[in-house]
C-alpha cells in the first residue's frame, strides 16, 4: 500500500528560524518546501524540531496544508550549536515518542535531515522497526577535510554518521558528487544511495521582474551592476575572494568597477555583532573598497527574488558545497552565476552556460568572469535564460515525485537492513 503518513525530522533546526543564522539556509528551506509540495500532494507530513523558542506553540500549522510542525522540548528553549545538541538527543527522541504514542500516531516512513537527526531516526527504527530515508546534506568528513578548525567534535559527527550509513534503508544524496563520498568515505553501499537533487519554488524564483526596477527597489541605480552573495555567513563560504577580486578590478578594469556594486545578503548586520563580517569588513576598509560593498543582513526568502533579479551575477566562491540551493534559486530568477567548482556547484552550474566555474579561492579568476560579464550584456541574458529553463527541471513537484518514488521503494520492501 502507498505511504501517507510521512514524519520529518530536523532535530538540530526549524525550518520556520529566521534566515541567515549560523545554522540556518539551504536545508531549512529544503525541509519547509518538500514539505508544503507533500501537503498539497494530499500526504500528511510531521516535522519534528527541538523547540529553540519557548513562545512556539507545541504545534503549528502555518507551512501548508496537512503539514504540522512539531516543536519537543529538549534541552534550553534558545539556539545551540550542533554539539550542544547532542547531548539533547535523547532527550528528544524520549519526547517524539511521547508525541506519537499520546496521540496513537504511526508513520509509513521516516526522512531525517543532517547527522544529529539521523542519530534519532536510527533510534526509532530501533525502537518502531520504522523504516528511515536519510539525506545528510553536509558530510563530516568532507567539512574535516576542508576546514582548519570544524565548530564541533568532528570524529563524533563522523562516528555518528558512520552509524547512520549502517542503519538507514536508504540515503539521498544531492548529486553523484556526493554519493561518490558517501561510497569512498563512508563505504555505503551503491544500492543503498539514491541521488536526488534538493528543489527550487519556480513560482516564487523566476524573471519577470526586469534587472533595472528591481535595482531601483533596492535604492542602486538602474545602470549599476550588482554582484550578489546570498547565504551564511563563515570562512568556507570564501566571501573574501569576492572581495580580493573587487581589488583585482581595480587595476584591471577600474571604469568598470566605478559602475559596480557588491551586495551581501546574511549574517547579522549589526555593527560587531558577526565575527565573520567583522573580519569581512576590515578588508574591504584595508583593500579601499568598502565604499562598493553593502552588507544588508540575513533575509526572508520572500525579499530574495528582488535581489535575484537586481543582480548581473550571483557569486558563490565557496571552499565547499553539497549542493548549492542559492545557485539554484539564482538560476531560476534568470541570473548567471559565478561558483567554485566544487561539491554540488560543479554539477548544478553548467561552465558558459548558465554561468561560469571557478577554481576555489581564485579571485584573478573571479575578476576575468565579471569583466566578461558586465562587457556582454547579451551573452548575460543568454545565460540567464538558460539557468531559468534548465531550473524547470528542479521545480518541487518533480522532485517531490521522486522522493515518493522512494520512499514508496523503502516502505514495501522485504529486504531487511541491520
Amino acid at each position: 500500500m502507498p505511504i501517507q503518513e510521512i514524519a520529518l525530522i530536523s532535530a538540530h533546526s526549524s525550518p520556520l528560524a529566521p534566515m541567515g543564522g549560523a545554522k540556518t539556509g539551504g536545508m531549512n528551506v529544503y525541509i519547509r518546501e518538500l514539505s508544503r509540495e507533500l501537503g498539497s500532494l494530499g500526504y500528511s507530513v510531521d516535522i519534528f524540531t527541538r523547540r529553540a523558542d519557548a513562545e512556539a506553540p507545541e504545534v503549528d500549522r502555518s507551512i501548508g496544508d496537512d503539514v504540522r510542525l512539531i516543536n519537543l522540548s529538549a534541552g534550553p528553549p534558545h539556539p545551540l550549536v550542533p554539539e550542544e545538541q547532542y547531548q539533547h538527543l535523547e532527550a528528544f527522541t524520549a519526547a517524539l515518542m511521547a508525541f506519537a504514542t499520546g496521540r496513537g500516531l504511526s508513520y509509513d516512513i521516516v526522512y531525517s535531515h543532517y547527522w544529529l537527526s539521523g542519530w534519532v531516526a536510527a533510534k526509532l527504527k530501533q525502537a518502531w522497526g520504522i523504516r528511515f530515508v536519510h539525506m545528510f546534506h553536509t558530510l563530516g568528513h568532507m567539512k574535516k577535510r576542508i576546514a582548519d578548525k570544524a565548530p564541533y567534535p568532528p570524529d563524533q559527527r563522523i562516528s555518528t554518521e558512520m552509524e547512520i550509513v549502517r542503519w538507514a534503508d536508504r540515503i539521498i544524496a544531492a548529486t553523484p558528487a556526493e554519493q561518490a563520498q558517501l561510497r569512498w568515505l563512508y563505504r555505503a553501499a551503491r544500492r543503498q544511495i539514491t541521488v536526488v537533487p534538493p528543489g527550487v519554488n519556480t513560482e516564487q524564483f523566476h524573471n519577470s521582474v526586469s534587472p533595472s526596477a528591481a535595482r531601483q527597489d533596492l535604492g542602486v541605480s538602474p545602470d549599476s551592476h550588482i554582484l550578489l552573495f546570498v547565504g551564511r555567513i563563515e570562512p568556507l563560504k570564501a566571501v573574501d575572494t569576492i572581495l580580493e577580486a573587487l581589488n583585482v578590478l581595480r587595476d584591471r578594469a577600474p571604469d568598470l568597477l566605478g559602475r559596480l556594486q557588491f551586495i551581501i545578503v546574511g549574517g547579522d548586520s549589526t555593527e560587531g555583532a558577526d565575527p565573520e563580517l567583522n573580519r569581512l569588513r576590515r578588508l574591504s576598509k584595508n583593500l579601499s573598497i568598502d565604499h562598493l560593498v553593502r552588507f544588508v543582513g540575513a533575509k526572508e526568502q520572500a525579499e530574495l527574488p528582488r535581489y535575484y533579479a537586481a543582480a548581473t551575477a550571483v557569486i558563490m566562491p565557496s571552499d565547499y558545497e553539497s549542493f548549492g540551493m542559492v545557485a539554484l534559486e539564482a538560476m531560476s530568477s534568470g541570473t548567471p552565476v559565478i561558483a567554485s567548482q566544487v561539491g554540488g556547484l560543479q554539477f548544478l552550474v553548467r561552465d558558459r552556460e548558465t554561468g561560469f566555474h571557478i577554481p576555489a579561492r581564485a579571485p584573478i579568476s573571479l575578476a576575468e568572469c565579471i569583466i566578461e560579464l558586465v562587457a556582454d550584456p547579451t551573452k548575460t541574458a543568454s545565460m540567464g535564460d538558460s539557468a531559468t529553463r534548465i531550473a524547470q527541471a528542479y521545480a518541487w513537484s518533480k522532485i517531490a515525485e521522486r522522493l515518493l518514488t522512494v520512499f514508496n521503494e523503502v516502505a514495501s520492501s522485504k529486504e531487511k537492513k541491520a
